[in-house]
């Protein structure tokens, strides 16, 4: 609680009529045509309001790759994206397996302050895809883990993914796949598999080593009566699957990254390690299926899958690079060009996307809406901006991204995390305390 009162005047409210928010004491007070006086005025005209967004998938690499990423750094990355709550990875060093773990990286975010870390706990012991990790300890810890991945790997045992499945029911937990099938993309696949790969001597990454793994994840989904979310969708094979499962009424929820949303395969033609990513970049036709899919509901969620590397593990030879790109503060500006944009999306339906759907998946209590009485946890967007994506005025410790020098639209002016700013004027208001 902040103990002062702010009053947002004029916004577009989801992008709709202008109308002024209140907030007294970290909750919203008022929503409406008018509200009363504050301590605190911004004239936000011409601004769309959003709900704080929610990324359902953050790398932030600490413990272990502070060189790439620390949860401080992150969490101002995800503050100047217009973010409020980010789910941290369990591909750490040590793996977040432990209850321990989980709380350490918990502790941390609420100590750094920028935003909400909410830690995404491992699936399998160690990422070993094995045995069970200590799902339950992690659930009832402080940290109150409700999402499960091996993310990085995928849970290619079906009787382990059963389990997995099953447990989770206690806690009303879903587990977070990372669908793409040893046996038919290893760990050197690296590019889209087709001609161009051929041509350049990539090794193969098809669409149904993801689209496999779901199909078989979704019948477990069903067979158990628990929830299973796909991560990062790169297919459009994919997509039809899912189409299918939430037919047949299955608890089944997706995502899709902003790089998939706007990036295409013919991007490997010089090898360019920038974009290296795992799911590989795909068609033009792929790409189209992966926005109709957010578009009418059937991908779920915007997720950025923040991949921050340090220049020692990025800057290589294509085939020996890391996997993936940086993407909290572009995420606004990637979503406004391919769905706002293109008439896919209003600004409403990237609020359901980017904040409600999310908060839903990831049980995120009081997040995902502008309602009195909830916490004032809002993001401020100047949708007629244009902006140039610059990777050392970043806030990330890591300048992977694959927007470099790129005029993107609509860029976040002010975040504000239950009541207080975090960001003002597209800066931080207050540095993130230092590890």
């Amino acid at each position: 609680m902040t103990g002062r009162s702010v009053a947002v005047r004029g916004a577009a409210l989801l992008g709709g009529e202008p109308a002024d928010v209140l907030v007294e004491d970290g909750v919203v007070a008022a929503v409406g045509g008018r509200v009363g006086s504050a301590d605190e005025e911004l004239d936000a005209a011409g601004l769309v309001l959003l709900p704080g967004l929610v990324d359902l998938h953050t790398h932030l690499r600490e413990p272990g790759r502070e060189d790439a990423e620390t949860i401080a750094t992150g969490s101002a990355a995800a503050a100047l994206g217009g973010f409020t709550v980010v789910h941290a990875m369990p591909n750490t060093d040590p793996v977040a397996d432990t209850a321990e773990l989980v709380e350490q990286v918990w502790r941390r975010g609420r100590d750094v302050g920028l935003v909400d870390v909410r830690p995404v706990g491992a699936v399998s012991r160690g990422l070993g895809g094995e045995s069970l990790a200590e799902i339950g300890s992690m659930a009832r810890s402080a940290a109150a883990v409700r999402v499960f991945s091996d993310d990085g790997r995928c849970v290619h045992d079906a009787r382990l993914m059963r389990r997995a499945l099953e447990y989770v029911k206690a806690f009303g937990a879903v587990v977070a796949q990372h669908a793409q099938d040893p046996r038919l993309a290893g760990p050197e696949a690296c590019a889209h598999e087709g001609e161009l790969s051929g041509r350049l001597g990539l090794p193969g990454w098809p669409p149904v080593a993801e689209e496999a793994v779901v199909a078989r994840d979704v019948m477990l989904a069903e067979h158990t009566g628990s929830r299973l979310h796909v991560c990062h969708v790169s297919s459009a094979g994919t997509v039809e699957v899912l189409r299918w499962a939430k037919r047949r009424g299955v608890a089944v929820s997706a995502e899709v990254t902003p790089h998939h949303l706007l990036l295409t395969c013919d991007l490997l033609e010089h090898y360019d390690p920038a974009f290296k990513v795992n799911p590989p970049l795909r068609p033009a036709e792929d790409v189209q299926a992966l926005r109709e899919a957010l578009a009418d509901g059937t991908i779920d969620a915007v997720a950025t899958d923040h991949a921050p590397h340090a220049p020692h593990d990025k800057e290589h030879a294509f085939a020996d690079a890391a996997f993936g790109m940086t993407g909290l503060e572009t995420a606004v500006g990637v979503v406004a060009e391919t769905m706002v944009g293109t008439g896919l999306l209003d600004w409403a339906g990237v609020a359901d996307r980017m904040s409600t759907r999310p908060a839903a998946i990831g049980q995120v209590p009081g997040c995902g809406g502008i309602a009195v009485g909830a916490p004032a946890s809002l993001t401020l967007v100047d949708p007629a901006a244009n902006w140039t994506v610059d990777p050392v005025a970043m806030a990330s410790r890591s300048r992977n991204t694959p927007f470099a020098g790129r005029v993107l639209p609509a860029r976040v002016v002010a975040t504000m995390l239950r009541g207080r700013w975090t960001v003002r004027d597209a800066a931080l208001v207050s540095s993130p305390v230092p590890a």
